[in-house]
């Protein structure tokens, strides 16, 4: 196994290079309590996902890692990151230096199948790398990838005449289940074949590749419960063992191609992205991509695990959406058929998530594969006739509600970076806001009759999805508004006011209404709803929660809450209750407390950032702080709840800077409180934007002053505008709020 020493020599060149952001990247953040995030080998958004699988069961193994484990089973080339549902698993590869097994074995019994023991001491991870021993056959196992391949390396580092087997599990998973699965041995050193599974992602298809340095002189499959020596296996679940012999050397390389279309699509991946066998110059190549991408970003700091968390967050906003795309421009389609095109195509959003700020910073600093993503998301709409709500595996889930891919879509077209149809654009939007053949759960008639969905006719969430639907209207609305599309407007911006309607002032809460107008009973708002455990009015959350999830109209919501003074002190009300999950359902997911305020789910993001509309920004300044300090760390467990592909660490990213999208397709961002002495974004189009904190320190985290491009600022948010030209915000700190001098211009 290569030295760490070797490992990271690329990235400790001179200052301000990009290769130094690589040694600030730790990707086993998150792979302990429920961050749900994986530590293995790919590239930004790539095809392959090439991590280790320590357990394809139960909740908190949903990547299909979880450092509370000290076994591994095998290393897949499929991975969801942060999510929270299981899926993928693909494509098992695993190697033995004893009588090989075709099952797995148990966590409690690794000796009962192929799984090995490892111990974290021997992990090592950094981009595009990951490599680890496995005891129980004294084997160094490294991974590398390209976009659509990943790169094996096994070291037998036993005696020269061990056995030296690898197993190819297609029955293996993440808590899915296979349909059907092949495979063929090619004599000499090549296996082909395909999986096709269920689960979570209820129709994937994927087909393999794979070629090893060495040949095989014998090998065993297994079909369905029978083993053969046959060279072609087709059933429910395939397998085969394959044996290196003796004399084969200490070293064995494994390339696995995956295609969404075909064995010989994987093969063309593979001929065109490795041709060769040399494991390090694909471990350089890939790091080197990682640090073009990363160094979009410079920060100066003393601080080196802030720095790590900060590169790391950047990091996992960029492991998803997943390419889907073959080398050759072939790809199965939305509709299951296979097309092919000269654009990249991809798949894997968690909207519901993403659209709050993971997109939002890549229209920021990644506009042209932002694009990619929203090309794929109107070709998806070319091809079955709606856009995404919450897909994987080239499926949708419905497991959120909403339709966020609409606020991705205009966010690009109002600020002027759409390379996309915009005229398809807007029909796909307005589609997805008034037809309920596709999305069944959103009954747009009694949506438009009553002003709200009901709570005695909706299954679940009525309140959440009103809210939610209401700010998907805003975003149609501004859409049409600079298309010149005036019905459109006036219709959408009417619906866009209907949380008003879900106001109940008695209590001051967002509250489930039936369709005769009474409120629904009872009603207790610390009460945390959860769709898949009995139902309720919110998702993933209370009223405590989802009452200020009116991110378009802020003020319209302090209105409702009699003024700036009860909106703050219902505020303050948030952060300092107690931090107790309240409900008999299914509440995993509301973690990361702070009061009755949940940061490990996405609908509490915005909140804090709310008491600058009120007039009060050094509270905006004391919570994030507080949030930055507490809930992140430079950790296995340093994320206080789901990733969400990448939506978690986007928030950190944002804050760290010094701003935030509260209002997504808005032209605004809140100006909150630095992190860094001096952050530089390099923007797409070669303009420079700088953040410049004077006086910061741990203590010294309020604002006193700012100021931009060299003038006094007093506006509380700065605009894409001003960013997009490039600048310099200057903000001078200190130890105490500074309450005068600030214009409430939000």
């Amino acid at each position: 196994m290569i030295a760490l020493s070797l490992i990271f020599a690329s990235c400790n060149q001179e200052d301000n290079k990009p290769s130094d952001v690589c040694k600030y990247i730790n990707p086993f953040i998150g792979t302990d309590a429920h961050g749900h995030t994986y530590p293995g080998a790919l590239l930004p958004w790539g095809m392959v996902q090439l991590s280790p699988d320590t357990g394809n069961k139960e909740w908190d193994w949903c990547s299909g890692y979880h450092s509370s484990d000290s076994s591994v089973m095998g290393f897949s080339h499929t991975h969801l990151s942060g999510t929270g549902c299981p899926d993928m698993g693909d494509i098992l590869i695993m190697p033995m230096s004893r009588k090989p097994m075709l099952e797995p074995g148990s966590k409690k019994n690794p000796d009962e199948g192929y799984r090995s023991r490892f111990s974290k001491e021997t992990e090592s991870a950094s981009p595009g790398y990951y490599s680890v021993k496995l005891e129980d056959y004294n084997i160094g196992a490294e991974l590398t990838a390209t976009q659509r391949v990943g790169f094996h390396r096994y070291t037998f580092n036993g005696s020269n005449d061990e056995n030296k087997y690898i197993i190819i599990d297609l029955g293996h998973g993440l808590d899915d289940n296979n349909v059907e699965s092949r495979l063929e041995v090619f004599e000499g050193n090549k296996v082909a074949g395909y999986r096709h599974s269920t689960g979570f992602i209820r129709d994937q298809h994927i087909f393999f590749c794979a070629e090893f340095s060495a040949p095989f002189i014998s090998y065993i499959t297994y079909m369905d419960g029978e083993t053969g020596t046959k060279n072609a296996a087709e059933g429910k679940i395939c397998k085969v063992a394959l044996d290196f012999g003796k004399d084969s050397g200490k070293e064995l390389l494994v390339k696995v191609a995956l295609s969404t279309v075909s064995e010989e699509g994987a093969e063309k991946n593979l001929q065109a992205e490795i041709p060769g066998w040399d494991f390090w110059h694909v471990v350089e190549n890939a790091r080197e991509k990682w640090k073009n991408q990363l160094s979009k970003i410079t920060i100066e700091s003393d601080d080196e695990d802030k720095k790590t968390i900060f590169y790391t967050a950047l990091y996992h906003n960029m492991v998803s959406p997943n390419l889907i795309s073959d080398v050759d421009g072939s790809y199965r389609g939305w509709d299951g058929k296979v097309h092919k095109s000269d654009k990249e195509f991809y798949t894997n959003y968690s909207l519901w998530d993403t659209y709050r700020g993971t997109h939002p910073l890549y229209l920021l600093l990644y506009p042209d594969r932002n694009n990619e993503f929203i090309n794929s998301m109107l070709e998806r709409y070319n091809e079955i006739g709606e856009l995404p709500i919450n897909e994987y595996g080239i499926n949708e889930t419905f497991c959120m509600i909403g339709n966020h891919s609409i606020p991705v879509i205009a966010d690009a077209f109002l600020k002027g970076v759409g390379d996309f149809d915009i005229d398809l654009a807007f029909e796909a939007v307005k589609h997805s806001s008034t037809s309920s053949e596709y999305n069944f759960k959103t009954d747009w008639p009694k949506y438009n009759r009553y002003g709200y969905l009901p709570a005695d006719s909706i299954i679940t969430e009525s309140v959440s999805r009103t809210l939610e639907l209401n700010y998907n209207d805003w975003c149609v609305a501004q859409m049409a508004k600079k298309m010149g599309k005036s019905e459109d407007y006036k219709y959408f911006s009417n619906r866009a006011g209907f949380y008003k309607n879900l106001f109940d002032k008695s209590t001051s809460f967002m509250r489930g209404r039936n369709s005769d107008g009474a409120w629904a009973t009872p009603f207790d708002p610390f009460k945390i709803s959860h769709a898949s455990s009995g139902g309720g009015n919110y998702t993933e959350g209370n009223a405590w929660h989802y009452t200020w999830h009116v991110q378009h109209d802020v003020e319209g919501l302090m209105n409702l809450l009699g003024g700036a003074e009860k909106f703050t002190s219902k505020l303050d009300s948030l952060f300092i209750l107690e931090p107790k999950v309240y409900g008999d359902g299914l509440t995993v997911d509301v973690t990361g407390l702070i009061g009755q305020y949940v940061h490990g789910n996405e609908p509490c993001h915005h909140v804090p950032y709310l008491y600058t509309y009120a007039g009060k920004p050094w509270r905006t300044q004391e919570i994030i702080t507080e949030i930055k300090n507490s809930l992140y760390k430079n950790s296995r467990d340093g994320l206080c709840g789901n990733d969400d592909c990448g939506q978690m660490s986007a928030w950190y990213i944002f804050s760290s800077l010094g701003f935030y999208p509260l209002c997504p397709v808005s032209d605004s961002y809140v100006i909150g409180t630095p992190s860094f002495d001096y952050i530089k974004l390099k923007l797409p189009n070669k303009a420079e934007f700088v953040v410049k904190s004077h006086n910061l320190s741990d203590d010294n985290f309020y604002i006193q002053s700012v100021k931009l491009n060299g003038e006094v600022y007093t506006k509380t948010y700065i605009t894409y505008d001003d960013i997009k030209g490039g600048g310099v915000l200057e903000l001078t700190m200190g130890s105490e709020p500074k309450k005068s001098g600030i214009e409430n211009s939000l």
